[in-house]
C-alpha cells in the first residue's frame, strides 16, 4: 500500500464486519475483510482473506501491512467466554508488533444492569453475568494496552444491532420474515420498555469514524444510536410498513424461539435482563465530537423490511 492510502483490515465478515467494509471503501480506503474461511459474496474494492485471529500467527497474517485494524469478530454465544479472551491476545499483540492502530467493536454488557438509567460513557461497569464479566475484563485489558503504550486502542459500543443482513439479533430473523409473511412475530420481555437499536449502518459510521481520527483512541465511545423506543412502538412501526396485522407471541422468559435454539437461550437467560429493565443508550458524544448523526428509525426499518422481503423472493 501507498503511504497516502493506507490499509484498514477488518477482522469479522459478519453484519457489522461486512457494513464497515463497504463503508471504508466508500471513504476510499483499501479494505482488507478478514474472516476463518475467506470466502463470500465479492465486495467491490475489498480483498477477503482467509485467517484464524484466535491463533498468534493467524492473527499476524490477517493484520500483516494494517494501519488501522478493526475488531469486529463473534463467536457462538456458548464459546465467548472461552474463546473471546483468546481471539483478544492474538489480535492485540499481532496489532502491537504490526504498529497499528485498533478499532473494537464493543457491547454494552460490561455495564449489567442499569436498572433503567441512560447508558453513557461515563456508567459505571457493574456486570455480574459470565458474559459481562468478560467483556468488562475484555475492556480493561484493551484500555490497559493503550494507556500502557503498547498501542492505540479504541472501543466502539453498540446496542442490539438492527438492519439488512442482521440475523441473530432480538430484532432480527425472528422478527422481520414473520412480520411479513404473517406468522407469529416473537418479542422479548416487557414490550412497554424503552430498548436502543443501533443501525448497522451507523455502527460501520460509527467504527470507520474512529479509525480516521487519532484523537478518539484510548477511552470508550458510543456508537450512533436513534432514541429509545419501546417494542410496542417499534412493532407497530413494522405493522405499518407492512400493511399487516402483527401476529404478537410475547417471549415473558428465557425460552428457545425462531432462530435462537436451546444452546443460545440456555446462555442467553443470564443476559435476559435486557428485556426486563429499560435499555437506553445515550450516543451525544460521538455525535457532538465527529458531527455524526444516527439513522432515524423509520429509515432503518423501511432498509431492513426492503432487505428481508428481497431475502425471501430470492427463497422461493
Amino acid at each position: 500500500m501507498t503511504a497516502s492510502r493506507p490499509l484498514h483490515t477488518v477482522l469479522g465478515s459478519g453484519p457489522a464486519g461486512t457494513a464497515l467494509a463497504r463503508e471504508l471503501v466508500r471513504r476510499g480506503r483499501p479494505v482488507r475483510l478478514v474472516d476463518r474461511s475467506g470466502n463470500g459474496p465479492a465486495i467491490e474494492g475489498v480483498e477477503r482473506y482467509a485467517a484464524d485471529v484466535a491463533t498468534p500467527e493467524g492473527a499476524r497474517a490477517a493484520v500483516a501491512g494494517a494501519d488501522v485494524v478493526y475488531h469486529c469478530v463473534n463467536v457462538g454465544y456458548h464459546l465467548q467466554v472461552e474463546v473471546m479472551p483468546r481471539i483478544q491476545e492474538a489480535v492485540l499483540g499481532a496489532a502491537d508488533a504490526e504498529g497499528a492502530r485498533l478499532v473494537v467493536l464493543d457491547t454494552l454488557y460490561p455495564y449489567g444492569r442499569t436498572h433503567g438509567e441512560v447508558m453513557t460513557e461515563d456508567t459505571p461497569w457493574n456486570a455480574t453475568t459470565r458474559k459481562g464479566r468478560m467483556r468488562a475484563e475484555l475492556d480493561a485489558r484493551y484500555l490497559g494496552a493503550h494507556h500502557e503504550g503498547r498501542l492505540p486502542v479504541v472501543l466502539g459500543r453498540s446496542a442490539d444491532f438492527l438492519g439488512p443482513g442482521v440475523l441473530n439479533s432480538t430484532l432480527g430473523g425472528a422478527v422481520f420474515p414473520a412480520a411479513l409473511t404473517g406468522q407469529p412475530v416473537p418479542a422479548l420481555g416487557d414490550i412497554d420498555l424503552p430498548h436502543s437499536y443501533t443501525y448497522i449502518e451507523d455502527v460501520a459510521a460509527g467504527l470507520a469514524t474512529l479509525g480516521e481520527h487519532p484523537d478518539a483512541h484510548g477511552r470508550v465511545w458510543h456508537l450512533p444510536t436513534a432514541p429509545a423506543r419501546t417494542t410496542r412502538e417499534i412493532l407497530a412501526l413494522v405493522e405499518e410498513r407492512t400493511g399487516r396485522p402483527i401476529d404478537l407471541a410475547v417471549v415473558a422468559e428465557p425460552r428457545p424461539f425462531g432462530p435462537f435454539d436451546e444452546t443460545f437461550m440456555a446462555e442467553y437467560a443470564e443476559m435476559f435482563y435486557q428485556h426486563t429493565e429499560p435499555q437506553i443508550l445515550d450516543s451525544s458524544a460521538i455525535e457532538k465530537a465527529y458531527g455524526l448523526a444516527p439513522t432515524p428509525l423509520e429509515t432503518a426499518l423501511d432498509a431492513t423490511l426492503a432487505w428481508y422481503a428481497e431475502l425471501l423472493a430470492a427463497q422461493h
